[in-house]
């Protein structure tokens, strides 16, 4: 038998011992300090026993085979392996946050769900926001669809009201669902594009789909490249029902509307976001929580009856049309508020199960076609993902109420019936029952018809309410539109595809078509795509479709990004800050080197960014403090260049110290200086310039940097 060598055991103790002797943690200030064996507490198996060694497995010797009996090894590598669930198919990339709505007044009238019965009451809510496209690891400002979904905790059950940030859909039945994603998803001989849809196979199903057109021309507006979930709308998407305690029924329509109001970024300004800081819509949100500044929506409905939906323009059934706030002005109902991160990502935000079934007594569903689809679909979603039917025993899916029923065992499961009767009726008393005075009951619709696949004609119009959204955009917003189609359209090999959309875009408008086919080198014009039904010129333009009309006033809640040097003016930094911070905005400071500068009455100022990982596309605004002594080497740097350039690119608005001045001339920028582009005045004036933001960006310089100019980086 081989002798074990002795130097090799030795080896091993030394090597433990060195590890326990490094457990340390960090104080309050940062700093580490050692952690004596007596004051941490005891690791232990899953099952609850102690581990005497985490870091080295069981071994006949210290250089021999692993030995089969080493449960902890086992045990540890068995749950390391089964860490991943499966990603969800859409939606896959998103975050979360807890908070709670609250009621304005009681809408008993409409609906008996208890959540509306009583002014000011408090609702505990969890809130998950996402791309649709893109997988766990792709980049925050994809272009694409964010998720707007809402799990209310109420008294009588979770209502989960999951939406959009887009009101409208690609398709009218939810049997076309899985050909959509497959055709927006990675073309699957390839896996690529990632989180992308500028390729053939979307474009190609969106060409063959008209009823698509209303989606396209939103996902091609700057709605889909949000700047942060803060300054996003959320849609229920489709038309529910209100049934109030007389079984009465009113068609309701829920939006969610930011109390800072509405804003995107540009897609130049997107590309170059992704390569700086992936997670920028996440780390948006952590900063703006743990700060204090917690996310504010405001709930509105648009209600309406009977009547109205037999006279209104359009089917309220089609989940491809709006109805506009011009036409049907939203009610304010309630508001949501975002107060707490997740304490551990996976078990919250990765395994919440969203389901649009899950409503309370006093809201029912419509007959749209795609909601009753997914209110079908939604349950094998959670069943694949989370493994087993007892998924609603995970504290992110309990509910918070009193819950009561015979359901048992299965995977996982974390609670049983108590008792002899495991079943009702039963003989013994035992165990819930039903309640028809509290219980949900279906509003009593009446339907008739042959059972047959078909689709209804008051579902034709697929170009009315797309040219009416295109229309009520303002030019710059327009502009946007045709870049947007234009890159995409770029991006697909076939040319026929190219042409075929084209064909759709010139039943919508005119000068839209011809603007994206000269883009694309087009030939000559195809002619206009075969409508079902001709599209309607009398729509109105609605103000309330743009986000630049609906874009905020204040600069509340956006950031400023301070580029300094050392010698940096001291009295100008604090009244800057100040004055932002009275605006219930924040900065960030950005300096040659992460360690910070020295000011011009000797205090250290300690700073967020160096100007290499601080690039000004991660701020609304930027301001530049410089000194005489530290601008001819900041010149110098490229990144300080591009600082200044992309912010004026982008229409931002910039502030600057007048030594600053070699640095916009070395940006290029120094001849076309124009409203925007700010000489800071003393620190009494600087509430003015801060004021100014409240703009966001500077739209009269939009023609002459071609900010909607379609980029080829990707």
């Amino acid at each position: 038998m081989a002798k074990t060598s002795t130097r090799g055991t030795v080896a091993s103790k030394t090597v433990t011992a060195k590890i326990h002797d490094q457990k340390m943690e960090r104080g309050q200030g940062g700093e580490l300090h050692p952690i004596a064996e007596g004051d941490a507490p005891v690791m232990t198996t899953a099952q609850g026993g102690p581990v005497a060694d985490d870091q080295n497995s069981l071994r006949v010797g210290s250089r021999g085979p692993l030995v089969v009996d080493d449960f902890h090894f086992r045990e540890k590598i068995f749950h390391f392996d089964h860490e991943r669930i499966p990603e969800r198919v859409v939606h896959a990339r998103g975050y979360g946050a807890h908070g709670y709505f609250e009621t304005y007044e009681s809408l008993a009238k409409f609906t008996k769900a208890d959540i509306f019965q009583r002014a000011g009451e408090k609702t505990e809510a969890f809130v998950r926001f996402s791309t649709v496209a893109g997988n766990k690891g792709s980049a925050d400002l994809a272009r694409d669809v964010r998720g707007f979904a809402v799990k209310l905790y109420t008294k009588e059950g979770n209502w989960d009201l999951v939406g959009n940030n887009i009101p409208v859909f690609f398709i009218q039945d939810a049997i076309k669902f899985p050909d959509l994603v497959h055709a927006a998803k990675q073309e699957p001989d390839r896996a690529f594009p990632q989180a992308q849809t500028a390729h053939d196979n979307f474009w190609d199903f969106i060409s063959l789909t008209p009823e698509s057109m209303n989606m396209v021309m939103w996902i091609m507006s700057d709605r889909t490249i949000p700047r942060s979930f803060r300054f996003m709308e959320g849609f229920g998407v489709h038309t529910f029902r209100f049934v109030n305690a007389k079984d009465e029924s009113t068609f309701v329509k829920f939006h969610w509307k930011p109390k800072l109001g509405l804003q995107s970024v540009a897609w130049n300004e997107a590309v170059k976001i992704n390569g700086a800081d992936p997670d920028f819509h996440r780390r948006d949100l952590w900063q703006s929580i743990q700060s204090g500044n917690f996310p504010e929506w405001e709930l509105q409905v648009q209600l309406f009856d009977q009547e109205f939906a037999d006279s209104f323009d359009f089917d309220v059934l089609d989940p491809t049309k709006i109805i506009p706030e011009e036409i049907l002005a939203p009610v304010p109902i309630g508001r949501l508020v975002l107060d707490r991160m997740p304490d551990n990502f996976f078990a919250e935000t990765e395994q919440v199960a969203f389901m649009t079934q899950n409503v309370p007594p006093g809201i029912d569903f419509s007959n749209d076609p795609l909601l009753q689809g997914r209110n079908f679909s939604y349950l094998d979603t959670q069943l694949k993902r989370l493994g087993g039917p007892n998924f609603t025993h995970l504290p992110i899916n309990a509910p918070r109420c009193p819950f009561a029923n015979f359901q048992q065992d299965g995977h996982m499961a974390m609670r049983n019936p108590v008792g002899r009767a495991n079943y009702q009726p039963n003989s013994f008393g035992e165990g819930p029952r039903e309640s028809p005075s509290r219980g949900f009951r279906h509003f009593p619709a009446e339907e008739q018809g042959a059972k047959a696949r078909l689709r209804p004609e008051s579902f034709a119009d697929h170009y009315s309410q797309a040219r009416q959204f295109y229309l009520s955009q303002t030019p710059p917003e327009q502009r946007h539109i045709a870049a947007a189609l234009t890159f995409e359209l770029s991006k697909v090999e076939t040319a026929a595809i190219r042409e075929r959309m084209v064909s759709h875009l010139l039943n919508i408008d005119e000068t839209l078509a011809t603007t994206v086919a000269h883009k694309l080198g087009l030939q000559s014009m195809p002619k206009a795509a075969d409508a079902a039904v001709p599209t309607r010129q009398d729509l109105e333009p609605a103000p309330s479709l743009s986000i630049v009309e609906r874009g905020p006033k204040r600069f509340e809640g956006r950031k400023l990004g301070i580029l300094v040097t050392d010698g940096v003016d001291a009295k100008l930094l604090k009244g800057l800050t100040t004055a932002i911070t009275k605006e219930k905005a924040v900065f960030e400071l950005i300096a040659p080197k992460v360690g910070g500068v020295q000011a011009s009455d000797g205090s250290w100022i300690e700073v967020h960014h160096m100007i290499d990982g601080g690039p000004s596309v991660l701020f609304d605004a930027v301001a530049l403090l410089t000194s005489a002594a530290a601008v001819e080497d900041l010149v110098k740097e490229a990144t300080a260049r591009d600082f200044v350039a992309d912010a004026f690119q982008h229409c931002k608005f910039i502030g600057y110290e007048q030594s600053a001045m070699p640095l916009l001339e070395k940006a290029g920028i120094a001849g076309a200086l124009d409203e925007g582009v700010v000489a800071l005045p003393g620190e009494e004036g600087l509430a003015g310039f801060v004021s100014l933001l409240g703009k966001l960006r500077v739209w009269g310089r939009e023609p002459s940097v071609k900010l909607g100019q379609a980029s080829t980086a990707q």
